[in-house]
Order: C-alpha cells, then structure tokens, then sequence
C-alpha cells in the first residue's frame, strides 16, 4: 500500500526522525528477541523493504559492531493476485552469500496489511532454503489482516480505515524526504 504517489489532503503520521527512532527501536528489539546478532539475516522485500532492511542492519552494526548480512527477496511469482493484476514488475533476490540455512531470517517490509505478501514472502523464502526461524520487521502495521499473520517487530501500529492508503516514501527509493503519510478515508 505505498507505491502510489500520496494524495495532496494526506497527512503525515510520521517524519524522518520519527522513522529513525522506530528503526533503531526495531534493531534493540531484534537483538533482545534473538539474544544479539549471531545468526541473524535480513531479507528485504522490495521495493521499500530493501533499503528498510539496510538501515536496520546499519542500526544493528552501530550498536554491536558487526556486520548483518542482508538480502532481497522478491515476492511477485508467488503473489496470490497474479491472475487480476498479471503486469508485475519482477525485482531480483539477493540471498547474503552465507545463505539463509539455519539461519534467523528477519523478514522486512514496509507496510502490514493483509498479510497476503508475508504469504508470499514465507513461500518464496522456502525455495531458499530452511532458516532456523523466521521473524517479521515492518515499518507500519496498518491492521485489516486477511490472513494469520502479525509482525514480530513493528515501527508503529497505525490504525487505518480500509478505505485510507499508507504512503511510506524513503530517499532511497523515493528521491523525497522520509516520511509516511494516510490518505483517503473520512478522517
């Protein structure tokens, strides 16, 4: 829910710093869940996910000095909707060359919605390999799951009528500033 450009009446519900702190919270929590870094892999899901992933891994080094290995993992032919919307762009997954056998893979997005990429990011991951366990990061959690699926580490919980649109824009991918913004809805 955040490839579109935002709607000129939508309003920010969080800003660059706030971001900043909602990561580096998300990288303490990462590293109390999972007893520090060891094992641990990033998997991005693009397109924001990838550049969410690298900063939570910058964030992950700054506080124990060492290196986390991060990927991308591409969803789109596992995706569920292919048959109603079969014009997908396919991204390129990147496994860390130490894989992701036996690993911690924390998997990281930028909105929670239905659940339904998580779906496809679980099977996607499987044709990988077989991690040791599997976590989810997410920069918003937005509600409305379609599916059985919650976030283990969330930037912010942000309620949202289904009618309303997340907007996450980063300078990575976005050539704007960090900000996440709700349109639509009635609020």
């Amino acid at each position: 829910m955040s490839g579109d450009m935002p709607h000129p009446a939508a309003r920010v519900v969080m800003n660059s710093g706030e971001i900043s702190r909602a990561l580096r919270r998300v990288a303490h929590e990462i590293l109390e869940r999972n007893k520090g870094p060891e094992g641990v892999v990033l998997m991005g899901i693009p397109s924001r996910g990838v550049p969410l992933a690298r900063r939570l891994a910058d964030s992950l080094s700054e506080i124990e000095d060492v290196t986390i290995p991060v990927g991308a993992l591409d969803v789109t032919m596992h995706r569920d909707d292919l048959r109603r919307q079969p014009t997908r762009m396919i991204a390129r997954t990147l496994v860390p060359s130490g894989g992701i056998d036996d690993k911690i893979v924390v998997l990281v997005d930028d909105v929670l919605y239905s659940g339904r990429t998580i779906r496809a990011a679980l099977e996607a991951l499987s044709d990988l390999g077989r991690p040791r366990a599997v976590q989810l990061a997410v920069l918003v959690d937005r509600g409305h799951r379609e599916l059985p699926i919650r976030a283990d580490f969330v930037g912010k919980n942000l309620p949202t009528a289904t009618a309303e649109r997340v907007h996450v824009r980063l300078s990575e991918s976005d050539a704007e500033a960090d900000e996440v913004r709700i349109s639509g809805g009635d609020r």
